[in-house]
């Protein structure tokens, strides 16, 4: 098989946050192991936090890489300046930041391009994040296939790619938004306004991250193939309609062989390790608390939260970044807290998520609703508490608790209370419904687990997507010689 795929090289770019680079290393090894060349590009600040990150046991500080290539996989890394020094507090300065990657920082990709393209074996194709607003613009340049990755569940992408749809009845960019539902989107049955991306939801619509995803999507209905990070049965009607505008394929979750245990670490911060302190626990009595690797959320938020997890009796683990509030502001937590809880709660800064996720000891997960982290937790079983609090996190949360019934909601009123967070948790840890949870949940695994099997969906559809690639390439590069690819025939696809 291998060697039918050995001439197709590929640019492989993330957004250079720590939830769409995961996504993007285990692609980049996938491809690698099917034949593909591929050359892996990150930032100088991304590399530098992952290089920092590790810890000295770790011999692959320069090259995230180095132990693919033992193996005997093809992929080559190489970093980008993103136009900010490396001392830049890209979170504290957030707008300006993604001010920088909407004009300035194609013109450093663009060079490394430049140079690619003179490899051998040449680059034929570029993988981007769909968030990034210039690969259109770099594919036709360089004459390279553009195959568009999206990161996120394929309801969020065909609720982007409708927004003019949503514009015009009025649910979104009107004075004051539609609050009735929504039911007109091309492949979802209906949606709440309150459901969908907080960007959809926002009165102030001109905001730097408005202005990307404006861009962003205009580009995306240009490239050759989407693919996407889900699964076709969890969401078959969404990719159906998508497929129909485009070649969409649903090629998820794509983790790694042996996910428990991923050969190397691509984490921005350096991991605690909780095995000892969860393996003096009792099986399932552990709540898993994190927020994710990127939103912030408010003091009184976190307040509130700690004191519910104090007053519910339950053992958790709390994963608590500095910078959860804002990178100034660091002393979040009730006084005396830390001192109250030790017994039955460990905070720690970072950690190997899917480790502890999946640990006997772990019963449920209190989660932002990122979709790495929802992927995560299906695939150990683990039942979800949801607090979104960014972008796709309240659209996710509805295909959690709405649509494939595998988790509850935190707060029900419009703010968080400590009575109601700590109600909550010991219900959901130590009552009758959790049995219902892990039963809707084991379900939805199994899904995922036939869908990555030989003979499932998320791999016929890899195995089209690759070879979508290369047809696209010919054609490219004038030998086409009038060959069409059969999903293009039927506009569809989908793997049956």
């Amino acid at each position: 098989m291998a060697s039918h795929y050995q001439k197709t090289h590929a640019i492989l770019i993330p957004y250079p946050y720590q939830g769409h680079i995961t996504p993007f290393v285990y692609l980049a090894i996938k491809l690698a192991s099917h034949g593909f060349t591929i050359t892996f590009v990150n930032t100088h600040y991304i590399h530098s936090k992952i290089s920092n990150s590790q810890t000295q046991q770790h011999s692959n500080k320069d090259d995230l890489f180095a132990k693919a290539r033992e193996n005997g996989l093809d992929i080559r890394y190489a970093t980008v300046n993103d136009g900010f020094p490396l001392g830049f507090d890209r979170s504290l300065n957030h707008d300006q930041f993604v001010e920088g990657l909407l004009h300035v920082f194609s013109a450093h990709f663009d060079e490394v391009v430049g140079n690619l393209v003179k490899s051998d074996p040449p680059v034929t194709c570029l993988i981007a994040d769909t968030f990034y607003v210039w690969p259109l613009m770099i594919a036709e340049k360089y004459n390279l296939v553009y195959v568009s990755f999206w990161t996120e569940p394929a309801l969020v992408l065909t609720l982007y790619y409708h927004m003019e749809l949503l514009k015009k009845n009025g649910h979104f960019a009107s004075q004051d938004n539609r609050k009735d539902t929504i039911d007109y989107i091309p492949g979802v049955e209906a949606i709440e306004p309150r459901d969908l991306m907080s960007y959809l939801q926002a009165t102030d619509i001109w905001t730097v991250v408005h202005r990307v995803i404006y861009k962003a999507f205009t580009d995306i209905k240009k490239a050759d193939i989407i693919i996407c990070n889900t699964v076709q049965e969890l969401e078959f009607d969404t990719l159906s309609a998508l497929n129909k505008k485009q070649p969409t394929y649903a090629i998820g979750p794509i983790f790694p062989s042996g996910l428990t245990k991923a050969p190397f670490s691509i984490s921005l911060w350096s991991e605690s390790d909780c095995s000892q302190w969860l393996n003096n626990k009792p099986n399932t009595s552990v709540l898993y608390v994190s927020f994710g690797s990127y939103a912030h959320t408010s003091k009184e938020d976190i307040l509130e939260i700690a004191h519910g997890l104090q007053l519910s009796g339950v053992n958790f683990i709390w994963v608590l970044r500095p910078d959860i509030v804002s990178s100034d502001e660091t002393d979040f937590l009730p006084v005396g807290f830390e001192e109250s809880i030790k017994d039955r709660g460990l905070i720690v800064p970072w950690c190997k998520q899917i480790e502890v996720i999946s640990h006997p000891a772990i019963g449920g997960f209190l989660t932002h609703c990122g979709w790495n982290s929802t992927l995560e937790s299906i695939w150990c079983g683990i039942p979800l508490i949801c607090f979104p609090l960014l972008t796709d996190q309240f659209t996710n949360r509805k295909l959690v608790v709405n649509d494939w019934k595998i988790g509850i909601n935190l707060c029900d009123k419009e703010r968080v209370t400590h009575e109601e967070v700590a109600e909550k948790v010991r219900n959901f840890m130590c009552g009758d419904s959790t049995q219902e949870l892990r039963k809707a949940m084991k379900e939805v695994r199994n899904t995922l687990e036939n869908a990555l099997g030989q003979d499932g969906s998320s791999e016929k559809n890899f195995h089209q997507f690759m070879e979508d690639i290369k047809v696209n390439i010919r054609k490219r590069a004038g030998l086409s010689n009038g060959h069409v690819s059969p999903l293009h025939q039927n506009g569809n696809g989908l793997a049956h």
